[in-house]
């Protein structure tokens, strides 16, 4: 949503979107979560088969949650407007 769109949200529409915001945060700390578990599972096999080749489409996932924690960084404003409003 727009920073411009979100200060002129009545407080109903804020609930919604803070709703939203709940289920989007549970959500991508359980993919987070679950990309995590496939690169540590990914090392532990490189380490006991000793092929280190396996590591590199570990990257991947690596990406994932780079691209993850940078969006969710963009809910900072929703935040702190609804912080501002006591919502």
């Amino acid at each position: 949503m727009n920073i411009k769109n979100l200060s002129e949200l009545t407080d109903e529409e804020l609930v919604v979107e803070k709703k939203r915001l709940k289920k989007s945060k549970i959500i991508n700390a359980f993919v987070i979560g679950f990309l995590a578990s496939i690169i540590g599972i990914g090392i532990v096999s490189s380490i006991y088969s000793e092929n280190y080749a396996v590591l590199i489409p570990l990257l991947f996932p690596i990406y994932f949650i780079y691209r993850i924690v940078s969006n969710s960084n963009k809910n900072d404003e929703l935040e702190a407007l609804l912080i501002k409003r006591n919502i």
